[in-house]
């Protein structure tokens, strides 16, 4: 494994129950996606796309294989050295926007900075939120914003803290068509503008085309590795 991909990936295998019982999930992955690409995994429902990015991003354990990201051997860490490699190697934003309902949209992007001990995370939380077009909107609470406003704010939570990678689940699964186009093109230009790699999780074609790759799963496996 080297250090000029920002996933390193191989042999990856994920099972759930034994012997008779046993589902395999994942069924050998091998990945490997280099600094500032962006890639979407696309394939239906079941594929295993999302328990993909969940060993990925080390918020599940691999049954067997190799991963390092960004330089962070993930398979020999434990969950509370998996947690500190996270920070600031790994943005996420989900389908549900799990923004806290008693913070203001501030404080959703500044607490999580803070509690990893970055420096004026409150002045960088607004500069992030003023960089998604909420600089008008710090003081509202999720209750208080469109679905369109949340996943902004979800979106600046992901990237304040300039991860190396940032993984989006069916980022606009929970929007309207206009809405969730904007919320793309904003995806994307934050993406640029950090130099982050971007990994999409997408049963989307048209989503999948906006990438520089794409990654087809079926049945826990790769089977098409392409450009987009």
């Amino acid at each position: 494994m080297t250090s000029s991909y920002v996933i390193d990936a191989s042999h990856v295998t994920l099972a759930l129950g034994s012997g008779a019982a046993r589902v395999e999930i994942l069924r050998g992955i091998d990945l490997k996606v280099a600094r500032g690409e962006s890639v979407a995994l696309l394939g239906p429902s079941g594929s295993g796309k999302s328990s993909l990015m969940g060993v990925l991003s080390g918020l599940e354990r691999a049954t067997s294989g190799a991963i390092r990201i960004a330089g962070a051997d993930f398979t020999s860490l434990d969950e509370d050295d998996l947690a500190r490699a996270r920070r600031g190697r790994i943005g996420i934003v989900l389908q549900a926007f799990h923004l806290l309902p008693t913070m203001t949209a501030h404080e959703n992007v500044a607490v999580p900075l803070e509690l990893a001990g970055a420096p004026d995370p409150f002045p960088t939380a607004a500069t992030e939120l003023e960089a998604v077009g909420l600089g008008h909107r710090l003081t509202h609470y999720p209750a208080q914003l469109s679905g369109g406003e949340q996943q902004r704010v979800a979106i600046a939570r992901a990237t304040a803290g300039r991860p190396e990678l940032i993984f989006a689940d069916e980022p606009t699964g929970n929007l309207d068509a206009a809405t969730g186009h904007a919320i793309l093109d904003l995806l994307f230009a934050r993406q640029r503008d950090t130099g982050a790699t971007l990994l999409v999780i997408t049963h989307d074609a048209e989503l999948a085309a906006r990438c520089g790759r794409i990654l087809e799963m079926q049945d826990g496996r790769i089977v098409r590795d392409s450009a987009a």
